[in-house]
């Protein structure tokens, strides 16, 4: 899944949105509390597992999941959640986030904040009710997680703070795992705030993927789709848009050691952009035992050698 890109005005919208919050909380020092946010905004947390009944009775009044409408009809929540295989949502007319008790703990902390997110932007409400024709594009259902996963990330990382960090900083996993101690977040998350920030200024790409390594990867392994998230920052976008997860998986493939944890993998590698031009970035590959994280970023153009008879 590659990361949408808003344009500069949603961007600053949601932006100042978060920061407001931020400065009602006082400006905290990381880790966010995400109780504290929910105080703030008089947000609900409820948890729930799909087989679980008494969701029913959470839920009476319209709402909209995904491309699925429910006219008080509460138990086709329970078959949308089972369906679409959701981990969390957020119910605008109870104020009410409810996440998935089976999810792994480390993740409650991002969905918990996706859906905060959703409740900041107001123009989501509406499309949540299903109250327009659009909600049934599949681009607007895109858009709407993008922004909402731009509104998390902005409020679990402290606003323009860790951007200021994060380029400050040697643009490595030694980078990354100090900045995912000070934020409190997950390699993943950490990993996709850290290229994002480089904005339009450097080329940066992320991937997040199974083991690269032929005797690690799992037996549903996609050749055609091997990542789950493929991130790229602004200015790695519009120079070398071109290259796909499916590319870099391949190169990932001939440096990656056969190794159960840690950094697996380390190496320049050349990437053409689109007007035929040769740039040398430095990738790494890094194993936390469920996902291989990549990070590569630019060095330098490639110097061209003209031979002299």
């Amino acid at each position: 899944m590659k990361n949408l890109i808003l344009s500069n005005k949603t961007a600053q919208d949601i932006s100042r949105r978060v920061d407001r919050v931020l400065k009602d909380l006082g400006n905290p020092e990381p880790p966010i509390r995400l109780e504290d946010v929910r105080e703030l905004l008089k947000l609900d947390l409820r948890y729930y597992t799909a087989d679980d009944p008494s969701l029913v009775d959470e839920v009476v009044s319209k709402i909209k999941v995904a491309t699925i409408q429910i006219y008080r009809r509460p138990t086709l929540l329970l078959e949308a959640i089972k369906k679409l295989s959701l981990k969390a949502l957020y119910i605008p007319d109870r104020k009410r986030i409810l996440l998935d008790s089976t999810l792994p703990k480390l993740k409650h902390r991002w969905n918990q904040a996706h859906e905060i997110g959703h409740s900041l932007i107001p123009w989501h409400e509406s499309i949540m009710h299903g109250d327009n024709e659009q909600t049934l594009s599949h681009h607007c259902h895109e858009l709407v997680e993008a922004e909402a996963n731009f509104a998390a990330g902005r409020m679990i990382f402290l606003g323009d703070r860790f951007e200021e960090e994060a380029l400050s900083m040697r643009a490595n996993f030694d980078s990354l795992t100090q900045l995912k101690k000070t934020y409190g977040n997950t390699y993943s998350t950490t990993l996709y705030r850290f290229v994002e920030s480089f904005g339009e200024s450097t080329p940066v790409i992320g991937m997040i993927s199974c083991h690269p390594h032929i005797s690690r990867r799992p037996v549903d392994f996609n050749p055609r789709s091997p990542s789950k998230h493929y991130i790229q920052s602004s200015a790695f976008k519009h120079k070398f848009g071109h290259i796909t997860d499916v590319n870099v998986f391949g190169a990932l493939e001939e440096f990656c050691m056969n190794r159960s944890g840690g950094i697996i993998g380390t190496s320049d590698l050349v990437l053409t952009d689109r007007n035929g031009e040769d740039h040398r970035f430095m990738f790494e590959t890094f194993y936390n035992s469920y996902d291989a994280l990549t990070l590569g970023v630019y060095l330098n153009k490639e110097s061209i050698v003209v031979a002299v008879p």
